[in-house]
């Protein structure tokens, strides 16, 4: 995304024309609407469908007056754009229905007429009255949420009501949602998106048998991350519980396992984390992250190494030189 330089650009390239900037521009892009009042020109094609009504869009954007080079607001600067929600956080009529022609990974500009911006009183002292606006936007990702807020509006019964699959994109949305806070390592709101999109699936009632197990296999994946997250909050007892109810549903879950030892690592709980990591360790033998927690849990507690050596020598006798050289390798 340019940020900033377009405007300049085109003064410098137009200082002849009796035509002023956004003037010159509006002649190479199309009318979206019919009536002139926002012009598009697509820079960088993006790919799919287009953002839906009432979605959540995570984007850069700046806008600018016409002859300036500095945009009067920006987010080009952001290493974490905000998630923003049309007609909530997107309140501009010409952006928003601009973003509605854009699909993710586009970069498009759009040139809003007042009765698309601020209007004939514009928004003193930044912008002055009925003045034509300039939009860069290029569009990263884009969430459903007006399905989700269309579902939670829904009482309890008219929840249960409703296809399996349509609560499944909810899921997705949500889980989706806390992905994208978790990368941004904020671990607080991701927490709160996975455990509503826990909840919603604990509270949809079917007495479907085949419908209660792909519910369970939506929950694994939340609880697993929910454990993650309690882990990065400092909080091991929570993620332990969440680790622990994802076994329930796959009690050979390597990353259920890997969470509990984690969790009890954490608690200093040395002999129960060596039991879970040592499972884990069964499904995965070459797992870094299992291998290095395993040594740490050896260097916590004297016993361990004793115990690893039992554990790996009476579980594979015939291999009893190769189970001596992973623990070398994890006391090491």
């Amino acid at each position: 995304m340019s940020g900033n330089g377009l405007v300049p650009s085109i003064g410098r390239r137009l200082t002849t024309s009796t035509l002023s900037p956004f003037e010159q521009l509006g002649r190479r892009m199309y009318d979206i609407l019919g009536d002139g009042g926002i012009l598009k020109e697509v820079v960088q094609p993006g790919e799919g469908p287009p953002v839906p009504q009432n979605a959540s869009v995570i984007m850069y954007y700046s806008g600018f007056l016409e002859y300036s080079n500095q945009p009067f607001e920006s987010t080009a600067h952001l290493k974490y754009p905000p998630m923003m929600k049309l007609g909530r956080d997107v309140t501009l009529a010409g952006l928003e229905l601009g973003l509605l022609t854009m699909k993710k990974g586009e970069f498009s500009r759009f040139l809003l007429q007042p009765q698309y911006a601020y209007g004939e009183m514009g928004c003193p002292p930044f912008i002055p009255a009925a003045a034509a606006i300039l939009y860069e936007v290029q569009v990263l990702d884009y969430l459903d949420s007006g399905q989700v807020d269309e579902f939670i509006s829904m009482s309890s019964e008219e929840q249960s009501s409703v296809p399996l699959s349509t609560l499944v994109k909810v899921i997705n949305t949500l889980r989706s949602f806390g992905n994208r806070f978790f990368n941004q390592s904020r671990y607080d709101h991701a927490k709160d998106r996975y455990k509503q999109a826990i909840t919603l699936l604990r509270n949809w009632d079917s007495q479907n048998q085949l419908d209660k197990e792909k519910i369970q296999v939506a929950l694994l994946p939340l609880y697993l991350n929910l454990s993650l997250a309690e882990l990065r909050l400092e909080n091991p007892k929570k993620a332990l519980k969440y680790g622990k109810k994802a076994l329930e549903i796959d009690s050979a879950n390597t990353k259920a396992l890997f969470r509990c030892g984690q969790a009890y690592h954490e608690l200093q709980e040395f002999e129960s984390a060596q039991d879970y990591l040592i499972m884990a360790q069964s499904k995965k033998p070459f797992d870094s992250d299992i291998n290095n927690l395993l040594r740490k849990v050896a260097l916590c507690e004297d016993s361990t190494a004793c115990f690893l050596f039992m554990f790996l020598s009476s579980s594979c006798k015939s291999s009893f030189c190769s189970c001596y050289k992973v623990l070398c390798l994890l006391i090491s």
